[in-house]
């Protein structure tokens, strides 16, 4: 039977008004200093009609996906980021429900050791803490609001929402950091969720979490 995924001491985590959140200068990008500076090519996950343009799940993954989250998946669904064993990690969802319900939140992130990983950082306080870096950091704010703003182009190229409603606490705050993790993996377009990510990855994966073998086969 697969371990469960490690829980730490929250007094061991980093301090997260330290870690980075801009993405790692390259030989290729400006600020580099073996570099030559340009801009570099950009990346196609972050174009407003990539998630549209995801293959629909079939219906195997479907069941992975609902072994995972332990509910059924309704509507449309697409596979937008996978684990190191192939299984879903990230789900990109419909912004409409087949009954015509809203659904805002565009990527939801399967995988349930990185919900374990991520949650661990929300019980330890990081949404407030990461709330209060958003507000007094111009540049971090501005990113965050780009992150939001190509949230809501991805999911408008699916299908606008009345109101523009937004997702983990985008575009003023930071209230899930499940939503702006899942975002980050799926697209690296999430400033948020790239300073979660260097705690939460590599994902602390006991194996894989369901298919033949496991206790939650499909």
């Amino acid at each position: 039977m697969p371990r469960t995924p490690a829980r730490p001491d929250p007094t061991t985590l980093p301090d997260p008004l330290r870690l980075p959140w801009r993405p790692p200068a390259t030989p290729d990008q400006p600020g580099h200093p073996s570099g030559v500076p340009r801009t570099p090519p950009g990346d196609p996950r972050r174009e407003p009609g990539w998630a549209a343009g995801l293959p629909e799940a079939g219906a195997a993954d479907r069941r992975l996906i609902e072994a995972q989250i332990g509910r059924d998946v309704r509507g449309s669904v697409a596979v937008a980021a996978r684990c190191r064993y192939g299984l879903p990690a990230v789900v990109r969802t419909a912004p409409l429900l087949p009954d015509g319900t809203p659904f805002p939140t565009l990527y939801w992130l399967a995988c349930p050791a990185a919900r374990v990983a991520v949650g661990r950082l929300e019980a330890a306080g990081w949404n407030a803490v990461l709330s209060e870096r958003v507000a007094t950091e111009p540049d971090l704010a501005a990113a965050h609001a780009a992150a939001h703003a190509s949230y809501l182009a991805q999911r408008d190229a699916m299908a606008p929402l009345a109101g523009d409603p937004g997702v983990g606490g985008l575009p003023g705050r930071v209230k899930c950091l499940h939503a702006l993790y899942a975002h980050h993996a799926a697209t690296g377009a999430d400033p948020v969720g790239r300073i979660v990510g260097q705690v939460v990855d590599p994902v602390d994966c006991p194996g894989p979490c369901v298919g033949p073998g496991t206790r939650n086969d499909p």
